[in-house]
């Protein structure tokens, strides 16, 4: 018999799994740890955590062993090797694991364009991926595909540049080198298989979209109060960061006032308020939020 359980599959180690944990548990889903860390079960849900290496998740949500996949876009950019049916539907980005897939080279390297890669050789874990931007370009450029330490390969004289992730750029700092050009801008994406679920799993993976969905829009979100002049209220729009339409409402017995509350989207800085305060604005309040739907 079929399991009545929708399966999830996320990074068993490195950089995404503790963050996807945290946003399963951030979407209101209390975890119980199985024997050995390889598995969670979800108590207040039929959802079951698969915890593996994220090279295999796109291949257990692919063939069906998972329902959804907690993975970068880089692994799934990687293993698609230019390919649009590959089994995977990106349902939604995560807002985590932000990063870039770069050319760099070693400080003091002359890079004119991608061009200067040709005939050169390019260490990297992304062979798939360097290759089509190589062949975009119509150049030639040996590639040498490392499993890992990609940037430790110019030291060791095993090629003249790399391709490899960025984040914080610490890694190519501590080891003289600088990035040049960005090939693949990553982060963390939720994704599920293109075939239709079994009906009796739809309600627990609509929630879990719904879910993420909120975490996601609330992360950096603002509710922003505040008491205005009315006729300040078109400035005042336009001063609040990614606002969609605030609530205006009347305040008692003043005609020429409002209260004005709005979700904002995008980081609210001491500047916004000063700004704020300058069309008249009073009693400002800026509130954090936890879930959004």
């Amino acid at each position: 018999m079929k399991s009545q359980r929708l399966h999830i599959a996320i990074q068993k180690s490195g950089r995404l799994a503790e963050k996807s944990l945290d946003l399963i548990r951030a979407a209101g889903f209390r975890l119980t740890r199985s024997a050995g860390d390889l598995a969670y079960s979800v108590e207040n849900a039929p959802i079951d955590l698969w915890c593996v290496r994220d090279d295999d998740i796109p291949t257990f949500v692919a063939d069906g062993v998972a329902d959804f996949g907690i993975v970068g876009r880089n692994v799934l950019a990687e293993r698609a090797d230019g390919a649009n049916d590959d089994g995977l539907v990106e349902v939604m980005p995560l807002g985590f694991g932000r990063c870039r897939l770069c050319i760099a080279a070693p400080e003091g390297f002359v890079y004119d364009g991608a061009r200067g890669l040709n005939g050169l050789r390019v260490a990297t874990t992304y062979p798939n991926l360097l290759r089509r931007f190589l062949k975009a370009r119509r150049l030639d450029a040996d590639i040498v595909t490392m499993r890992g330490a990609v940037e430790v390969a110019p030291r060791l004289k095993l090629a003249e540049a790399i391709c490899d992730l960025v984040s914080t750029g610490a890694t190519l700092d501590a080891n003289g080198l600088e990035a040049f050009e960005t090939i693949l801008e990553s982060e963390a994406v939720l994704v599920r298989g293109a075939g239709d679920l079994a009906p009796e799993l739809r309600r627990a993976a609509d929630s879990v979209v719904a879910r993420f969905k909120g975490v996601v829009a609330s992360q950096g979100a603002k509710y922003v109060m505040m008491n205005a002049p009315r006729a300040a209220l078109p400035e005042i729009i336009e001063i609040l960061p990614g606002a969609e339409a605030p609530t205006v409402t009347p305040l008692a017995g003043r005609d020429d006032a409002v209260a004005v509350h709005a979700v904002c989207q995008e980081s609210v800085f001491w500047e916004t308020l000063e700004a704020l305060k300058a069309t008249g604005a009073s009693a400002i309040l800026v509130l954090p939020i936890e879930k959004m739907m």
